[in-house]
């Protein structure tokens, strides 16, 4: 266990706020609206926000940076703030890749060490903010030797010498995340969709490994894009009939408890003990609030061992 590790656990609270919606994933979000949900994710006792320049083309960093820089200093010293490096953007009539509104940049892969040091350069610009609390190799899925070999250590460096607080890596799968935790010293991995109450993939071998290593663990996308949440979208897509039956049976064990599903969802990371944080991504104040009730809610032992025969 790095040193970074050590008090950064403690640091994300339970629940996080991630930015991506208010990057306008799948459809805009009002610079209103983006102030409505920090405001009131800052006023529930959130802490944690986690962005990345992929967030509509840098957008949901600079609401991030406009929210955390319009708060009283004492309060804004709280803030736990995590970026991504990974994608850099440049100019130019880019793909929307998720996020429709905001296309005047094109996403270039780099995992250099140029590449990282002129992100973290970028990403401290939109912000506004003067340090990152921990930065995360964001989806190197395809760029193992580059982001292991470059931008792993160059993220090191300026963790050891108090330029960023904590590094990790941040992925939709767990096998690369494994890799990375065997084969550096991480302090944290963001692990999205990969455990959750339809894909528990991460319990087989990333989180014994991240809590063996003394490796923060925080847990994204727990309700796989909306299906565990009542929507009809699975991992970024159309929920296939199989994903549909699935969904269907764990809502029939909750209700038989009186819980709702989504409940059951945020709750279900915080079982193992490697997960310090879950993240709850929202595009308004009242699914902020109705999200952190329902992670509130009473939960019988009972219905765990169903969902985990459901699951």
């Amino acid at each position: 266990m790095t040193a970074a590790a050590v008090g950064l656990a403690g640091r994300l609270g339970r629940y996080g706020l991630g930015t991506a919606p208010l990057g306008g994933l799948f459809a805009p979000v009002s610079e209103d609206e983006a102030e409505q949900v920090l405001a009131a994710a800052w006023q529930a006792g959130i802490r944690y926000f986690d962005t990345a320049p992929h967030y509509g083309s840098g957008l949901a960093e600079e609401r991030l940076g406009r929210f955390l820089r319009a708060l009283p200093r004492d309060a804004a010293a709280e803030a736990v703030v995590s970026t991504k490096v990974g994608r850099l953007l440049v100019p130019g009539q880019g793909e929307e890749e998720g996020f429709p509104g905001r296309t005047g940049f094109v996403r270039v892969r780099d995992y250099s060490r140029e590449g990282v040091l002129r992100s973290l350069d970028d990403s401290l610009t939109r912000t506004g903010l003067d340090h990152f609390d921990l930065v995360f190799i964001h989806d190197p899925d395809d760029h193992w030797e580059q982001a292991a070999g470059q931008a792993f250590p160059a993220l090191a460096e300026l963790r050891d010498q108090g330029v960023i607080g904590a590094v990790g890596a941040g992925m939709n799968q767990a096998e690369m995340l494994t890799r990375f935790v065997r084969e550096t010293d991480l302090d944290a991995v963001l692990v999205a969709g990969r455990y959750t109450l339809l894909d528990r993939s991460a319990a087989e071998q990333l989180l014994p490994e991240c809590e063996r290593r003394g490796v923060a663990v925080v847990a994204g996308g727990v309700f796989n894009s909306g299906i565990l949440a009542g929507g009809v979208t699975y991992d970024y897509d159309a929920a296939p009939p199989e994903v549909l039956e699935r969904v269907r049976e764990l809502g029939r064990a909750c209700a038989a408890h009186g819980v709702p599903l989504p409940a059951a969802a945020l709750r279900f990371p915080h079982r193992h003990p490697a997960v310090a944080n879950v993240l709850i991504g929202a595009r308004s104040a009242e699914e902020i609030r109705e999200d952190l009730a329902l992670a509130a809610a009473d939960i019988p032992d009972a219905l765990w061992k169903d969902l985990d025969h459901a699951g």
